[in-house]
């Protein structure tokens, strides 16, 4: 849309937003509600949850007065417009006053919310229920003291990966071709969606029985369409296979949006970065590319598995990435705390990427203005990409541990008894439990780092030659 019709957007936006909050707010949503009350053992599993999801949504709804959702939005809409200007010209404050206003209706959110110890566990709900600040401290604070010194011990190492090998020249037209074979064998359901290139990566949900995928094609490199495609193929799967009773009710990330990213990074990387899943999949990219078949199966594994420490989250890899969640994590829980303010962001973040990576950004477009989610109000979200990653580990072992052939049929290109599983164990009803308890029910322990530690340090200790 023109970048003149942003105020007039931002207008009409909050006014459709606002619509929907009168409607769903609405005194019939609260005697239907009331109505089933007492009567959830009459329904199936599925309406049940159902049930119990939209009372609690519509509870914390109730506690925002409608014109300051609608205000609210508005300020959203006219500060992502903002935010691009800023990031184009990387210049911090120009997105600086957008950025205060959306922290103050934050911080008014948290205290209508209401909290008990930390403001931060008012927002959390709305991405994350069942998890606290507190528990992600208790989870991070392991994760990075044994985090941070395994990189610099995989930096160290005089035998790194050659990168080089996945630059060169790859046709859009055949990049294509790979990714749609990439969805193929994970059993996208084409039937059911299709993929289509975007600025940056992204899945929806147009209707009940239509999951798209989009990614997005450079033509000098290999890998981040191909992984891409592979992480939003993982969103688009549990999509696709969620219990008929929330069909035509939430399309959006569910309950859980930690869950929801742990279908993608489980795809993306568990998955799509190991060496099972490219002993079936190098021949196919072979004959797409035929440069490759010069190329060591071992060479290429060992080159999309590499370590480097990124100035940019989207582009971090596998081990790294969790450091970038912890900085973010806590700068989110500085601001809400009244410990710093807006002013205070470019230098803190500079400081904390020096401390984690030992990398320093050389403008705010590479820092602390490379993420939209701040200018969209999206203050607790961050957290649930690095519970994605943690989630994805806890389920993986959970899955092996049941399917002792799992690694073979990957290697055969077999995903049907992996998806059979996803669907029962996560799939049907993810949209609608807490991530604590289905991770309980289904691997017989609450969210944990260590099964993703161990991962780590077993596949990269492999890849980089430690014992």
């Amino acid at each position: 849309m023109p970048v003149g019709e942003s105020k007039g957007r931002a207008e009409i936006y909050a006014t459709v937003k606002a619509e929907w909050f009168r409607l769903f707010t609405s005194k019939e949503i609260g005697e239907a509600l009331e109505k089933l009350a007492g009567k959830e053992a009459s329904l199936d599993p599925g309406e049940q949850a159902l049930v119990q999801r939209t009372r609690s949504i519509y509870q914390r709804s109730k506690a925002i007065p409608p014109d300051l959702f609608r205000t609210f939005n508005e300020a959203k809409s006219k500060a992502y417009s903002v935010w691009v200007e800023a990031k184009e010209k990387s210049d911090f404050k120009i997105f600086q006053p957008a950025l205060e206003e959306i922290i103050g209706f934050v911080r008014k959110f948290a205290e209508l919310y209401g909290y008990d110890k930390n403001p931060y566990d008012a927002l959390l709900p709305d991405y994350e229920p069942g998890m606290t600040a507190e528990n992600l401290k208790g989870i991070i604070k392991p994760l990075r003291e044994k985090l941070v010194p395994f990189v610099s011990l995989l930096r160290k190492q005089s035998d790194q990966p050659d990168e080089t090998i996945l630059q060169g020249h790859f046709p859009e037209e055949l990049q294509t071709k790979l990714s749609l074979e990439a969805l193929r064998v994970i059993r996208y359901d084409f039937n059911q969606g299709r993929l289509d290139t975007t600025v940056h990566p992204f899945t929806i949900s147009i209707g009940p029985d239509d999951t798209r995928v989009t990614t997005h094609f450079l033509p000098d490199k290999l890998a981040p369409a191909l992984f891409a495609t592979l992480h939003e193929g993982g969103h688009a799967i549990y999509d696709q296979g969620i219990h008929p009773t929330m069909k035509w009710v939430y399309l959006d990330s569910g309950y859980s949006h930690g869950l929801h990213e742990s279908q993608s990074r489980m795809f993306e990387n568990m998955v799509g970065r190991s060496l099972s899943f490219w002993k079936f999949f190098y021949p196919r990219l072979q004959g797409i590319f035929p440069y490759y078949k010069n190329i060591q199966l071992k060479d290429f594994h060992r080159a999309v598995n590499t370590v480097k420490p990124s100035l940019i989250r989207i582009y971090a890899d596998e081990v790294t990435y969790n450091l970038h969640i912890m900085l973010r994590f806590e700068i989110e829980e500085a601001l809400l705390k009244g410990e710093i303010e807006a002013r205070d962001l470019p230098g803190l973040w500079n400081t904390k990427m020096q401390e984690y990576l030992g990398i320093l950004p050389e403008n705010d477009a590479k820092g602390v203005l490379q993420d939209v989610h701040w200018s969209s109000g999206y203050v607790g979200y961050f957290p649930t990409y690095m519970l994605g990653n943690l989630y994805a580990a806890q389920l993986f072992v959970a899955a092996k541990k049941e399917m002792r052939e799992l690694e073979e049929e990957i290697t055969k290109g077999n995903f049907k008894n992996l998806l059979a599983w996803l669907r029962a164990k996560v799939h049907s009803f993810g949209y609608v439990r807490e991530a604590p308890e289905l991770l309980r029910e289904v691997t017989g322990d609450g969210p944990s780092s260590e099964p993703w530690l161990k991962y780590i340090k077993d596949k990269f200790g492999k890849i980089y030659g430690i014992s």
